[in-house]
C-alpha cells in the first residue's frame, strides 16, 4: 500500500516480481514458518513484533523490499494488525463454516414443516392439552425464527481500523504531514473486505463483535427451544427414532433409544452461549484508550463459542435425520382430548348471544374426563341456529385446526 503512495518516495513502486514475492509469503505460509515466528517470540515476548522480524528476515532475499524493511511496521500499533486479523478470521468463520451449517439446519426444519403441514397435533400449554395445531406449523415457527436471527448476523459489518497508537494518525502525520492518512487507512481496510471504522482509540471498539455474538446467542437460544420441544415430542411418542444396528442406548436398559443428538445439541449450545456472553460483555469495554491486554487474551478464545455452536448445529441435524413421525400416536392423543372443543363451542355461543357460554363449558369440561358423547350431547341442547349446530356437530379435535383455519 505504501509503495502506491507517490508522496512516500522512500518506498518506490514495487515491480511485479516484488509484489509476487510478498504474495508468496502469504500463499506459501507454512507450519515451519509459524514455528519460526514462535521461536522469535520466545526472545521478543511480543507476538506482533515477532511477525515483524520474521517478515524482515524473509524479505532480505528480495532486493527491492530489502531496501525498505523498516516500513513493514510503519506508524503501526500492534492492534492495527490484530484487529484486522480477528475481523478477517471471524468473517471467514461465519461465511465459510457457520452460515452454511446454519442454512442446512434451517432447510432441514423447513422440510419438516412442509412434510408435516397437514398432520394435526394436540397443543400443550402449561403442559396441559390445548387447542390443536399442526406439527408442520410448529416446525415452521422455528424455521422462521432461526432465519430471522441468521439474517441479523449476516447484516453485521465486520469492521477494522488502521490509525496508529491512539487512533489519531499522530506518527503518520509527523512523518508525512501532507498525506491524507484517514483516506489511505480506509482504502487499505476496505481492500481487505472489511468496513472501515474511523472512530477508534488504540483499539477497534469491538461493537460489531458484540452484535455478532449476541445474535448467535439468540440463534442458539431458539435452537435450544427446538431441541427441548423435539425431545418432548419424542417422549410423548410423536416421533420415533430410526435405529442403527450395533448402537446402544443404555448400558443397563437394552430397550432404550435415547434422544442423544438433541441432548448433545442442547449441552453444546449452553456452553457456546456462556463463552459468547462473556465475549460480548467484555470486548466493548476498555480503559481510556487501550484494553491493557485483557482483550488480547480473551480474543484468542473466539473459536470456543463458535466451535460449540457448530457441534450443536451438527448434532441437531443428525437428530433430525433420525426422526420418523408416529401418526397413530398423534391421532390417539387427539381422540382422547375432546375437551379442547370447549373453546370453539363457547365462541360460537358468544356469537349467538347464548348466556354464560364460558361458564357453561367450564362446568362441562374443567378437570373432568370429556368424551365425544359428552360434547355432542351438550351441543344438541344448545339454542343455536340449525346451521351453526350442524357445523359444531361435525367438529372433532382433528378437524378443529384443519377445517377451521
Amino acid at each position: 500500500m505504501l509503495s502506491r503512495i507517490p508522496e512516500v518516495i522512500e518506498v518506490p513502486s514495487f515491480s511485479a516480481e516484488a509484489q509476487s514475492y510478498l504474495q508468496g509469503l502469504i500463499d506459501g505460509f507454512s507450519m515451519d514458518d509459524a514455528l519460526e515466528v514462535k521461536k522469535i517470540e520466545r526472545v521478543t515476548n511480543h507476538d506482533v513484533k515477532a511477525v515483524d522480524y520474521f517478515l524482515k528476515q524473509k524479505c532480505q532475499l528480495q532486493p527491492e523490499i530489502a531496501k525498505v524493511l523498516e516500513f513493514f511496521h510503519f506508524a503501526c500499533t500492534s492492534e492495527d494488525i490484530n484487529n484486522l486479523s480477528h475481523a478477517l478470521m471471524l468473517k471467514e468463520a461465519m461465511t465459510k463454516v457457520m452460515f452454511p451449517t446454519m442454512d442446512k439446519l434451517i432447510e432441514a426444519i423447513c422440510k419438516m414443516a412442509k412434510a408435516h403441514a397437514s398432520i394435526s397435533m394436540l397443543s400443550r400449554t402449561h403442559g396441559q392439552p390445548a387447542s390443536p395445531t399442526t406439527l408442520g406449523k410448529e416446525m415452521a415457527i422455528f424455521a422462521v425464527r432461526l432465519s430471522r436471527e441468521m439474517q441479523e448476523i449476516s447484516q453485521v459489518e465486520m469492521m477494522g481500523k488502521f490509525s496508529g497508537a491512539v487512533g489519531n494518525y499522530n506518527a503518520h502525520l509527523v512523518a508525512y504531514p501532507t498525506i491524507n492518512w484517514p483516506q489511505i487507512a480506509e482504502e487499505f481496510v476496505t481492500s481487505l473486505g472489511l468496513t472501515f471504522n474511523p472512530h477508534v482509540t488504540l483499539i477497534e471498539t469491538h461493537d460489531y463483535m458484540e452484535k455478532v455474538y449476541h445474535a448467535i446467542i439468540r440463534f442458539n437460544n431458539i435452537l435450544i427451544d427446538f431441541d427441548r420441544d423435539i425431545w418432548g415430542y419424542i417422549s410423548l411418542g410423536y416421533f420415533k427414532q430410526i435405529t442403527k444396528a450395533g448402537e446402544i442406548g443404555s448400558s443397563t436398559m437394552p430397550h432404550k433409544v435415547n434422544p442423544i443428538d438433541f441432548e448433545n445439541s442442547e449441552g453444546n449450545l449452553g456452553k457456546a452461549n456462556e463463552d459468547l456472553t462473556y465475549l460480548s460483555m467484555k470486548l466493548p469495554i476498555f480503559r481510556w484508550q487501550v484494553w491493557y491486554l485483557t482483550d488480547s487474551t480473551v480474543l484468542r478464545n473466539m473459536g470456543g463459542g463458535l466451535g460449540h455452536s457448530l457441534l450443536a448445529y451438527k448434532s441437531a441435524l443428525k437428530g433430525i435425520g433420525k426422526l420418523q413421525i408416529n401418526e397413530a400416536r398423534l391421532s390417539e392423543d387427539l381422540n382422547q382430548a375432546w375437551e379442547v372443543l370447549a373453546e370453539p363451542i363457547q365462541t360460537v355461543m358468544r356469537r349467538y348471544n347464548v348466556p354464560e357460554p364460558y361458564e357453561k363449558l367450564k362446568e362441562l369440561t374443567r378437570g373432568r374426563e370429556v368424551t365425544k358423547e359428552h360434547i355432542r350431547e351438550f351441543i344438541q341442547g344448545l339454542e343455536l341456529p340449525k346451521e351453526a349446530k350442524t357445523d359444531l356437530m361435525k367438529l372433532t379435535p382433528h378437524s378443529y385446526v384443519l377445517e377451521r383455519r
